[in-house]
């Protein structure tokens, strides 16, 4: 992972629920369906900021595409010198290197088609927006940027990430859920001007895309429909929208003594409320007590707020289904690892753990249709 070190923000308050915001929403007594097993929570060790140490090995086939990254980085940043290979898959490499006395991250994309390279470019207009409009939560610095050959440079940060896996196989401690959870909370309450930042998520699209793969049913569908009109006729499209980060994974927040850092900034933007919590809350499966808590921050925003964090929940979870729907097949025929293939670098799963997990999204899926169709019959 990477980060930043500038804080623009104090550091995060406890979160209280408010009294009498319980119900029926996505049933908060019922525990989460184990799955990977259940362990103590505890602090992952040795997940800090690693000294830099090592080299580069520029030689064979995968040395030339870290040349070619390389040339790519030094060209906006010159003074950037490498150290080590951070991360890199199939799409992408993360080189981390110096920059006079700072420590900075190189991050270049690999893969040439439309849709990532619309991913990385995205980032890169999000982070050059956070240069004039500085977000309520610490953000890595911009160094350099080039949008045409994707290639970003940001400033490293001190920190360990909140998690190594997108779905956490034990309950995260609950002093960096709260943590993550107010970090996104103050972000979500920020109100950019008008025209910084887009919409990255088409509601009625995604619904029609997921029903057309089977994914979502007839009744899904036209419930969906039926919360996106009411939250339409409650206030406005305009009105109910929310700035996420729209990846809200503990994988994407490092924490740090002077407070939480966001990184991986390719999806913010403009939501129907509610849609971090709903990302958090599907990651969060040996964590209820955390559930629990989001479902009650969903419900006590209203009915209208309730219900887009609904809408957002069977989306992120029919994605996340789908996600790891494929990676199931493709490990059946292929033993080999498909990190590459997953929407985000943190570990995932594999064999007998990606089909428990994939267990426990179905029944995360039903519990989120449930609700959704007891807030239709509401209207």
């Amino acid at each position: 992972m990477y980060a930043a070190s500038s804080s623009v923000s104090a550091p995060p308050r406890p979160l209280r629920p408010r009294p009498g915001v319980g119900g029926p929403l996505l049933d908060p007594a019922r525990p989460a369906a184990p799955v990977l097993g259940v362990g103590r929570p505890r602090r992952a060790a040795g997940l800090g900021t690693p000294p830099l140490s090592g080299r580069l090995d520029l030689s064979g086939p995968q040395g030339a595409l870290l040349r070619t990254a390389l040339a790519s980085v030094q060209r906006i940043c010159p003074e950037f010198a490498p150290v080590q290979v951070l991360r890199r898959s199939g799409r992408s490499v993360l080189l981390v290197g110096t920059t006079g006395r700072a420590t900075a991250v190189a991050k270049c994309l690999l893969d040439p088609s439309r849709e990532w390279a619309e991913r990385y470019r995205h980032e890169i207009a999000v982070y050059r927006s956070f240069v004039r409009h500085r977000p309520p939560v610490r953000v890595p610095r911009l160094i350099a940027a080039d949008p045409d050959n994707c290639t970003l440079v940001i400033e490293r940060a001190p920190g360990r990430v909140a998690a190594l896996q997108r779905h956490p196989s034990q309950t995260p401690p609950r002093a960096d859920i709260r943590a993550a959870l107010g970090a996104l909370c103050r972000l979500n309450t920020w109100r950019p001007p008008s025209g910084t930042f887009d919409a990255p998520l088409d509601y009625g699209a995604e619904i029609a895309r997921f029903h057309e793969l089977g994914l979502l049913t007839d009744r899904d569908m036209g419930d969906l429909q039926k919360l996106l009109h009411g939250i339409a006729h409650a206030a406005g499209r305009q009105g109910m929208a929310q700035f996420c980060h729209g990846d809200a994974l503990l994988a994407n927040i490092l924490l740090s003594p002077a407070g939480p850092v966001l990184v991986d900034w390719e999806h913010a933007g403009w939501y129907l409320p509610g849609y971090d919590l709903a990302t958090l809350w599907s990651v969060l499966g040996q964590a209820p007590e955390a559930r629990r808590q989001i479902s009650q921050f969903a419900q006590a925003a209203g009915p209208a707020a309730r219900d887009a964090f609904l809408v957002n929940l069977m989306l992120v979870l029919t994605r996340e289904i789908r996600t790891y729907e494929t990676a199931v097949q493709r490990s059946m025929h292929d033993p080999a690892p498909a990190a590459p293939g997953l929407p985000h670098p943190a570990a995932a799963p594999a064999g007998e753990e990606q089909r428990l997990l994939l267990r426990r999204l179905h029944d995360d899926c039903q519990l989120a249709r449930r609700a959704v169709r007891a807030a239709v019959g509401t209207r």
